[in-house]
C-alpha cells in the first residue's frame, strides 16, 4: 500500500493538502517522496517539510502506556528537511529540525501547568520507507531527549526524559503520521516527575513548503 510521510520527534519524528488520488495511480518507478499525488513529483533533496496535529487530535505524554494520566497539549508542529530521496521501493532520509508544543496542561495531582516542552538535541536523523515505516534516530551516542518544565504545588520542577529512538506510522488515505505509546524514561529530575512518559500523536497534513501552494507530500 502507497503512503505518504513525513518525520517528527521526534520528535519527532513527523513531521507535516490536496485530495489524495487512489494508492493504484502511484508510479512504481518514481521516487519515494512525492508531491501533489501519489507517484507524481519527486520532492527535492532540500526541500522543506512541515506538519500539524490533525485536526481535532492532541499530543499527549502520558504517565502509562495507553492511560489518560499527564500531559495533552492542543497544538505541535514538526519540520524536517529532506536528505535523500531515492527511486521507489526504498527509503527516503530526512534531518528533523523542528518539533514545537502549545497549548499543554495536565492533570497529574499536584501539578498546576505546563511551563515548557522543549525537545533538545535537535537535528535527529528521520528514515522514511516505501512501506510506511518512520524511524526517528539520534546521532550515534546519543538519545532523543525532551526537557519538561511544570508548575507544581511545590514551585517549579524539570523532568528531563530520553528514548533510544522513535517510530510512527504514515497512512496516504488518513494524510497522517501517527506516534502510538512512544516510551521516554526519565533520566533526571523531582521525584514529583513521572517515571516514564509515553508519547501519542498524530500529524496531518504533511505538506512540502519549498514548492509553491504547499502541496502534500505521499510515500511510494
Amino acid at each position: 500500500m502507497r503512503r505518504y510521510i513525513v518525520p517528527a520527534l521526534s520528535a519527532t519524528v513527523a513531521a507535516t493538502a490536496l485530495t489524495l488520488l487512489p494508492a493504484t495511480t502511484a508510479s512504481a518507478d518514481g521516487a519515494v517522496l512525492t508531491y501533489g499525488s501519489a507517484g507524481g513529483n519527486a520532492v527535492a533533496v532540500g526541500d522543506v517539510l512541515n506538519a500539524s496535529l490533525a485536526s481535532g487530535t492532541k499530543a499527549a505524554l502520558a504517565t502509562s502506556s495507553g492511560g489518560g494520566s499527564g500531559i495533552t497539549c492542543t497544538g505541535s508542529t514538526l519540520a524536517a528537511t529532506v536528505t535523500s530521496n531515492p527511486a521507489a521501493p526504498g527509503t527516503a532520509t530526512e534531518s528533523a529540525t523542528t518539533q514545537t508544543f502549545s497549548g499543554c496542561t495536565s492533570n497529574v495531582f499536584g501539578v498546576t501547568g505546563v511551563r515548557s516542552i522543549t525537545v533538545n538535541g535537535l537535528p535527529y536523523s528521520t528514515s522514511a520507507a516505501s512501506d510506511g515505516t518512520v524511524t526517528v534516530t539520534p546521532a550515534a551516542g546519543g538519545t532523543i531527549q525532551t526537557t519538561v518544565v511544570l508548575s507544581t504545588l511545590l514551585g517549579s520542577i524539570t523532568c528531563v526524559y530520553q528514548a533510544p529512538s522513535l517510530s510512527a506510522v504514515s497512512s496516504n488515505s488518513a494524510n497522517s503520521l501517527t506516534f502510538t505509546n512512544q516510551t521516554f524514561t526519565k533520566v533526571s529530575g523531582s521525584i514529583l516527575c513521572a517515571a516514564n512518559g509515553y508519547f501519542t500523536a498524530s500529524y496531518a497534513p504533511v505538506a512540502d513548503s519549498s514548492v509553491s501552494g504547499s502541496p502534500a507530500v505521499y510515500t511510494n
